[in-house]
């Protein structure tokens, strides 16, 4: 990965306390925060679809088709 910047993002002590207990050895904070936006993608798709499972109306392709 390309570093283009740094960036400084301020955050309670406490905060900083759980996310340094939650890196693996060797870890940065970079990656750590990395995959912590990506568990937190999924997590919204999975939401998103299990919403419209329950609240969309479908069709079958052979409906579509015709």
């Amino acid at each position: 990965m390309i570093m283009s910047a740094v960036k400084r993002i301020p955050v309670a002590e406490p905060v900083w306390k759980d996310l340094s207990e939650m890196r693996l050895a060797g870890q940065t904070y970079t990656d750590l925060l990395s995959d912590m936006i990506e568990e937190r993608k999924k997590a919204r798709l999975a939401l998103d679809m299990q919403r419209i499972e329950e609240e969309g109306t479908f069709v079958t392709l052979s409906e579509i088709r015709t």
